[in-house]
């Protein structure tokens, strides 16, 4: 699954299924009502609690890479910053000030995908 290719409430569809879970079980395991679950699923709801977003990380047991995507697709559904960014931008300066001269520069996807070539090849 990409960012292109989901929904935030398709991805949360997949896993459930993976899983072999209806959207009732899942609802009731986190302690959400089934019609709040439903409108998740629909696109319908996307400010999601942060009790709730840590319910479908536990539930669903989501990491590495569908962690990533779970929280980006969260984010594009809401509008906002994937939430395990924040806290990183803001303890670094120089991400900030980055982030700030692409935006004001217009940085292309390609002038990124060099960038992070190069942070690839110095781990």
């Amino acid at each position: 699954m990409s960012h292109n290719s989901v929904t935030f409430g398709e991805f949360i569809i997949a896993k459930r299924k993976e899983k072999d879970l209806s959207a009732r079980q899942l609802a009731l395991s986190m302690g959400m009502t089934p019609e709040y679950m439903c409108d998740i699923e629909k696109g319908r709801k996307s400010a999601i609690s942060g009790e709730y977003v840590n319910g479908f990380i536990r539930v669903l047991n989501l990491s590495g890479e569908e962690l990533e995507l779970f929280y980006d697709l969260l984010a594009i559904a809401q509008k906002s910053v994937s939430a395990d960014l924040p806290e990183y931008i803001m303890e670094h300066e120089l991400v900030r000030t980055a982030l700030r001269m692409a935006k004001k520069n217009q940085v292309p996807d390609e002038k990124w995908q060099k960038f992070i070539n190069e942070i690839i090849k110095t781990e």
